[in-house]
């Protein structure tokens, strides 16, 4: 029995790409150091601009794909700046302009926040993403396809290090 073949980048499968991601002028992620990243094509693993211009690629195929925000990490949301009170922050964390941090929402949600201004009873947080309206240029080549196994296709993502335990 022959092992089948992908030629092309399709829903249900298991894609390896190496990228750099460059935003305005400056590369800001790749797959250099961690080497490629594996998605399960078509479960919006990865930014949907992205992936849809992936799909139909073959194995060694490169491509520069730019990604408006609407399909990236969106626009800059003006409700997501919050106003917090200066008392509800730690001693402990710098209050400046452009710290991030990592906040808790009142659901106990883990998010990112930028500090964008500090007043004198109020800090004011950015909690868009620090990539929201911003376009993003992506180098990317497909470097492997494979079947996806059945958990990956249930669970809707890659699973790392294949063990089955029998």
């Amino acid at each position: 029995m022959t092992e089948e073949k992908f030629e092309q980048v399709a829903d249900n499968l298991v894609v390896a790409i190496d990228y750099v991601l460059t935003v305005d002028g400056e590369e800001i992620d790749s797959s250099k150091e961690e080497g490629p990243l594996e998605y399960l094509h078509g479960f919006s693993n990865i930014i949907p601009g992205l992936e849809k211009e992936l799909l139909g690629m073959k194995v060694n195929d490169s491509k520069h794909v730019d990604v408006a925000p609407e399909e990236g990490y969106g626009l800059v949301d003006e409700e997501a700046i919050l106003s917090v009170p200066i008392e509800e922050f730690p001693e402990d964390v710098p209050l400046e302009p452009g710290i991030e941090l990592e906040i808790t929402d009142n659901e106990g949600e883990m998010m990112f926040a930028t500090i964008v201004k500090i007043g004198k009873k109020n800090v004011k947080l950015d909690t868009n993403h620090p990539l929201a309206g911003k376009v993003l240029h992506f180098d990317v080549s497909v470097v492997g396809i494979r079947a996806a196994s059945a958990e990956e296709l249930d669970h809707g993502h890659v699973h790392y290090g294949h063990e089955h335990n029998h």
